[in-house]
């Protein structure tokens, strides 16, 4: 009996460019067919911390140079990232479904989440998008735009800008209708479009939304059986990089959120995707979380291998 995975791949995975970008999701449509091969329903979500960056900064450039009359805000760059890598995710998946005779359609949805306005995220920037740049790079940047940047990681300096939580989906029933339709959908992308309500509709605002909280909304909303977040790694660990480092296997929700509080998991990496996992799960018998990579996806839901966050029966 298949299951409904909503499958969440990073933005950094997908490269640097488009022939990367390219090479890189017809990679992952391996993985993924794998999935579907074996009687899945998949609904997929992707991140877009570069591509949204990099649009966002080519567009400005570009109005700054007097070659386009408008600035391009940070909702439309979103929507922009959402289209052009969903057709990369979309044409791969085609090509590589056809190719193994799998009678599948695939959709993407460009999808608007709802935040807060008053979220306290817009007050302190803190999601990093965009090329990495030098120190007197970000700070000239900076005093011409007014952007924050960051050090990230030992790799450089990146901007920043405000990551408020998702309370809703837009689209949600689209994206249901074509999914209980057997379609493989993709959705949310990059977290999705950021809005408010404004009246009876909705505006959109310069934010970018965590994939993985957007993820866990949608899995939480289309009540999927399995969230599957994918990341560099086969296994989530404590004492990471450490001699007595332990990779984590079978792990119940209660368990998580105490390596949680003991530190274990970086802010800017893992900790959202566990995050993500504890709150999908949370009371909700029968569900499971995987953290674990692409390349090892189809075994984690097949074999158990990989980490599998569960809700432990009272």
């Amino acid at each position: 009996m298949g299951k409904r995975i909503v499958v969440a791949l990073g933005g950094n995975a997908l490269g640097n460019s488009v022939s990367e970008q390219l090479a890189q999701v017809s990679e992952a449509a391996v993985s993924i067919a794998n999935l579907v091969e074996t009687g899945n329903d998949l609904v997929i979500t992707h991140g877009n911390g570069p591509q949204v960056g990099m649009i966002h900064k080519g567009l400005n450039h570009s109005y700054s140079e007097g070659v386009i009359g408008t600035e391009m805000p940070f909702a439309e760059c979103s929507a922009l990232s959402g289209g052009y890598i969903g057709y990369h995710i979309q044409n791969a998946l085609i090509n590589e479904f056809k190719r193994r005779g799998i009678e599948k359609q695939v959709a993407t949805v460009i999808t608007q989440v709802v935040v807060d306005p008053q979220d306290p995220a817009f007050l302190n920037p803190s999601k990093p998008i965009g090329e990495f740049v030098s120190l007197n790079e970000a700070e000239r940047i900076s005093e011409a735009k007014g952007y924050v940047f960051v050090e990230d990681s030992g790799r450089g300096y990146r901007r920043v800008v405000p990551s408020p939580l998702p309370i809703d989906i837009v689209e949600i029933e689209a994206i249901r209708k074509l999914s209980n339709e057997g379609m493989v959908v993709i959705a949310c992308g990059g977290g999705g479009i950021p809005v408010i309500t404004e009246g009876s509709g909705y505006k959109g605002v310069d934010a970018v939304i965590d994939k993985d909280a957007t993820s866990n909304l949608l899995a939480e909303m289309l009540d999927a059986n399995v969230l599957m977040v994918l990341t560099a790694v086969d296994n989530v660990a404590i004492n990471f990089n450490k001699p007595d480092m332990e990779k984590l296997q079978r792990v119940s929700r209660t368990d998580l959120e105490k390596y949680v509080n003991e530190g274990h998991f970086a802010k800017g990496s893992m900790l959202p995707k566990v995050l993500a996992a504890i709150s999908f799960v949370r009371n909700r018998l029968g569900r499971e979380a995987v953290i674990t990579s692409l390349e090892n996806s189809a075994h984690a839901i097949a074999e158990g291998n990989g980490t599998i966050v569960y809700e432990a029966a009272v």
